[in-house]
């Protein structure tokens, strides 16, 4: 089993779509036994909210239900539970860094280089469009699929 932990900044936009996505991807391929999945933020701001509407919309509008998701902030447990710790841009791996333990086992990387060898940050859509929000649905797609044909034949 794999568990894998997606974060950004705060947990309602970008990690809840990966963590949506991926989970999504995996029941589909039906290797829900093998992975382990969920998200969280470097930031508590959010801890208990649902996803933001516009996360929740895409992913909806893509046959994808993540309104069961609340927001949580990462946790120094985190490193011990997960094996792959993925930040969505390079701030969150950055903060990751230092937070991580010494000793601990947990792979740290950044989303779209560890699942497509793209060394690119999935942007932040907060402030942006409904559009933003798609691109970010589209990234994190993409990005799913990679990681999960990478994982799935090691």
């Amino acid at each position: 089993m794999t568990a894998i932990l997606f974060v950004c900044l705060g947990n309602i936009c970008r990690s809840p779509l990966a963590e949506g996505i991926f989970r999504h991807q995996v029941e589909a391929a039906r290797m829900t036994d093998r992975f382990t999945i969920d998200s969280a933020g470097c930031g508590g701001w959010h801890t208990g909210e649902l996803p933001d509407k516009r996360s929740i919309a895409v992913a909806q509008a893509h046959g994808i239900d993540i309104s069961g998701q609340r927001a949580r902030q990462i946790h120094i447990d985190d490193f011990d539970r997960f094996d792959l710790i993925l930040g969505l841009d390079r701030d969150n791996v950055r903060h990751l860094m230092a937070m991580k333990p010494e000793g601990s086992q947990a792979e740290v990387a950044l989303y779209l280089e560890k699942a497509l060898g793209m060394a690119k940050n999935v942007p932040d859509p907060y402030y942006g469009s409904e559009a933003d929000f798609e691109a970010v649905f589209q990234m994190c797609e993409k990005a799913g699929a990679g990681l999960l044909k990478k994982l799935a034949s090691a």
